[in-house]
């Protein structure tokens, strides 16, 4: 595999494949269309994992997030296999500046343009090259000890953005994949030369 990118997704859960998605579904806009896309989907540490769901729009109640987790990845790999997916990978570090970032993790090294980082808010964070941006996060209780990484709208420094809780989102299903989608449509626009760009499916185009 060709280890360069346009951009990287650091996490497999409910934030990074939300971005993983949408930025899959811009695949026919000419701005999207030759961008190479990859997320790591490392998922063995997903708030998830013991999750059940009866309160998030659109997801059917009952639904056990470990589902959801292996459901989300097919769904990625089925309607946009164009988006690389990396599982069994864990990032160590993050070396260099934008437009060349190196992303090396327990197996393979990568250059990227951009890094979207989203991996939950545990304190236990330690992605080298990162861990200078870590603050306490500021919409969980102090007690849980949860972390955050210094962002303004999602963006940490030039080229790297942060989605999920661990942009300081609250722990909510339906917040997390938003924030993820939000960053997509972000980088989406500036390969748009900064004109906003937001992507839609309409039943009205297959009639």
């Amino acid at each position: 595999m060709n280890n360069q990118f346009d951009a990287l997704i650091i996490g497999g859960g409910v934030s990074g494949i939300s971005c993983a998605l949408v930025l899959g579904s811009a695949k026919n806009k000419p701005i999207a269309s030759n961008k190479k896309i990859g997320i790591f989907t490392h998922q063995k540490s997903s708030a998830l994992q013991e999750a059940v769901f009866n309160n998030a729009y659109g997801i059917a109640p009952g639904k056990l997030g470990s589902e959801l987790l292996d459901e989300s990845t097919a769904h990625l790999s089925e309607l946009y296999p164009h988006i690389i997916q990396i599982p069994n990978e864990k990032i160590i570090e993050i070396q260099g500046a934008f437009p060349e970032f190196t992303v090396i993790s327990n197996k393979n090294t990568y250059q990227t343009k951009y890094i979207i980082v989203g991996v939950g808010s545990a304190n236990t964070f330690d992605i080298k090259g990162l861990t200078e941006f870590v603050v306490p996060h500021q919409k969980s209780l102090t007690e849980k000890q949860r972390i955050q990484l210094q962002n303004t709208d999602h963006k940490v420094t030039e080229g790297i953005y942060v989605i999920g809780t661990l942009a300081g989102c609250r722990s909510q299903l339906t917040i997390a994949a938003g924030s993820g989608a939000a960053v997509a449509t972000d980088l989406l626009t500036l390969w748009n030369d900064g004109i906003a760009v937001q992507v839609h499916d309409s039943i009205k185009k297959k009639l």
